[in-house]
């Protein structure tokens, strides 16, 4: 990706973003399905639940992933394609805040901490494991919505076409 122009590599960044919103809006809807939210006694007894097991470390891993690729890479590369030069990633942050495509830098400096929580401290609380999951519920949209941001950004303000899709955010 490297030879390619920042524009270009801002489009390419933006259609892994999709794709990988789209599995975590896959896993969000297994995981919470019709309204589930994680409690302490579920977590207690998930190593008797295999199967449940899977669908949570598949939106772990999904969480985590999308944060990464948005903040490390997506937003970066979006001011690279507006001229701009991207700083550390709490400026990056805050300038996307100021253009409208990041609601809250606090919510993604939450889910940034939630991601090391829950990749590093995986259950070894289950009361605090399962109000970090259910917390991880709300942020996985609040990621979800960011890259609809940036689409829509990219397509009014930056006249970009052939974007990939809109993701459909879960109904929470």
């Amino acid at each position: 990706m490297s030879g390619l122009l920042p524009v270009e590599r801002f489009v390419a960044t933006l259609s892994i973003v999709k794709r990988e919103g789209n599995h975590l809006a896959y896993s969000w809807l297994t995981l919470f399905a019709e309204g589930k939210l994680i409690t302490q006694t579920w977590v207690e007894v998930l190593d008797e639940q295999p199967e449940e097991a899977v669908l949570l470390e598949a939106f772990v891993s999904r969480f985590g992933r999308m944060q990464d690729t948005l903040a490390d890479k997506l937003l970066p590369r979006w001011l690279q394609a507006l001229a701009e030069k991207p700083g550390s990633q709490i400026e990056t942050l805050n300038r996307a805040e100021r253009l409208g495509v990041v609601e809250s830098v606090e919510g993604w400096l939450i889910a940034r901490k939630l991601r090391n929580q829950l990749v590093h401290e995986y259950m070894e609380n289950a009361c605090e494991f399962a109000e970090a999951i259910n917390i991880a519920r709300d942020s996985s949209l609040m990621l979800m919505d960011t890259y609809n941001q940036l689409h829509n950004y990219a397509e009014s303000k930056m006249a970009l076409a052939d974007l990939p899709g809109l993701l459909d955010l879960p109904n929470s």
